[in-house]
């Protein structure tokens, strides 16, 4: 599986993934809004690996998004079940992530992954309803959500914190 845009490669994640990957969750400006601590190289590992295996167990995963001119991977941005435990009707469809290095914000990389990966989806046999959860201070990712098609349908706990859910429904 893999998705060309104009500058980017999405491709599923593979081991060799590790190093961008643990350096792109050290940066606090990356996490801030997800993650409340830096992540032990176990937990990067575990997080790679759960990458890796959505494709193997559900035909979507989180994609490796890769810049084609320089090979380097600087984000992820894909589909995954996380079993939050949030409710029944968010957890009954595929959670929209996306999460990039400090070198891609602001450069437009997110929405033309995003777009790619909705896309993707949209002409899937399981595309269709997709959600997902952002941080009430996000205000980068709310932006792109909306720019998606996504809608709030309300705040939910996610480790104990407000955050806010959205649904999008396929586009074509």
């Amino acid at each position: 599986m893999r998705i060309d845009t104009e500058r980017l490669l999405l491709r599923p994640h593979e081991v060799g993934d590790f190093e961008a990957l643990r350096a792109m969750l050290a940066d606090p400006v990356v996490t801030r809004h997800i993650a409340t601590a830096r992540p032990s190289d176990e937990d990067v590992w575990n997080r790679l690996l759960r990458y890796i295996g959505h494709w193997h167990a559900f035909g979507f995963g989180i994609f490796a998004v890769v810049v084609r001119d320089t090979g380097q991977c600087i984000g992820g941005a894909g589909f995954a079940d996380f079993r939050r435990g949030i409710d029944d009707a968010f957890q009954a469809s595929p959670e929209a992530a996306w999460v990039f290095a400090r070198q891609a914000h602001g450069r437009g990389i997110a929405s033309e992954a995003a777009r790619a990966m909705h896309a993707w989806f949209d002409a899937q046999p399981f595309g269709g309803r997709s959600v997902c959860i952002i941080d009430p201070d996000n205000a980068p990712s709310l932006r792109l959500a909306a720019k998606l098609g996504y809608v709030e349908t309300g705040e939910v706990r996610h480790h104990d914190a407000p955050t806010r859910a959205f649904e999008r429904l396929r586009t074509i």
